[in-house]
């Protein structure tokens, strides 16, 4: 049985790459903190690590201790107090795995990265498409962080990689979009601004199944992922609002003054030297006019092909968390 090394695996997207790898016969080694919440994996027969990211011979040793065939690497931050703790978590923390498991050698197969399509960035008009060949323009310090880890992880000799930046990801166990959905179902509908947008999505469980095919194919190659289409800016809460029979109050809330609110958050989480989860860069983000992604070279090199749209998807997830009382 080949042996397969996931870090961040006590998270959102953790969970559902150590469902995929199981069901693909892999052995798993989940790479957790020390302080994770590890009750809801209590189900799956995996082993625990806590690895040293910033010390590469202690690292080292625990890579050569658990022998991994295949390394996916799903660790990292979403919000953090500056650009260097972003960089430092999710670019130095892969570059310092990666090493190691290039000093090891032997064993190590393939070497994939979660990354994101913020590393790329939105496009700043309604036309066109994202692809593996738009030019980088990250707008958030999350996403060059993320763009720094892929450009970090490519200087790293004698291993094999695949970088993956899927876009929007949701499902079962999230909690980003979920607070979207929490909203809708108290009977509000907000909005930041007017603008049209174009947004793309993917389903946590076609992010896993590509993960498990990254494995195996796409040396040393970028791909972006989504479902495939792309949707207006009110497709997720109609269909949310469909599935779960809702009826709200649809409201759009003016830029300027979510900035201001934004801004405020900032200054007051940096008082309290604390990340804030929402600032003025994400609120850019969240405006940004177009998200639509192009995944035919995960088609046509990985044989990746989603299983799920944004209906299907949401019926799932929404089904998911009434039986487990989230919603």
């Amino acid at each position: 049985m080949e042996r397969v090394l996931i870090t961040g695996a006590s998270g959102f997207v953790g969970y559902h790459l150590i469902e995929a790898a199981l069901q693909n016969n892999l052995e798993v080694y989940a790479a957790i903190r020390g302080k994770s919440q590890t009750d809801h994996l209590m189900g799956f027969d995996i082993k625990y690590v806590n690895l040293d990211y910033k010390n590469l011979s202690v690292l080292k040793e625990q890579l050569t201790d658990i022998k991994p065939d295949y390394i996916i690497h799903a660790a990292g931050v979403t919000s953090a107090r500056s650009q260097a703790e972003y960089d430092d978590i999710n670019a130095t923390n892969t570059y310092n795995l990666a090493s190691a498991a290039a000093l090891v050698g032997g064993n190590l197969k393939k070497f994939v990265l979660i990354g994101s399509l913020a590393a790329i960035g939105p496009l700043m008009t309604l036309d066109g498409i994202i692809t593996e060949a738009t030019i980088p323009h990250p707008v958030t310090a999350y996403g060059r962080s993320k763009l720094l880890a892929e450009e970090q992880l490519r200087t790293v000799k004698d291993i094999s990689h695949t970088i993956l930046r899927p876009t929007a990801v949701y499902g079962p166990r999230d909690t980003g979009i979920f607070i979207f959905f929490k909203q809708l179902v108290k009977g509000i509908e907000p909005y930041i601004g007017s603008s049209q947008q174009k947004l793309s999505f993917i389903y946590v469980k076609d992010v896993a199944n590509a993960a498990i095919k990254a494995l195996y194919g796409g040396n040393n190659q970028t791909f972006n992922l989504s479902d495939g289409s792309f949707y207006s800016r009110y497709e997720l809460g109609d269909i949310t609002k469909h599935v779960l029979n809702l009826k709200t109050l649809k409201f759009h809330l003016p830029v300027n003054f979510v900035k201001i609110i934004a801004a405020i958050s900032e200054k007051v989480s940096s008082l309290r030297n604390k990340a804030a989860v929402v600032n003025i860069e994400k609120i850019d983000e969240l405006m940004a006019v177009n998200w639509s992604c192009d995944n035919e070279k995960a088609k046509s090199e990985l044989g990746f092909y989603p299983a799920y749209n944004l209906q299907k998807g949401l019926t799932e997830t929404l089904t998911w968390y009434k039986a487990n009382k989230w919603l």
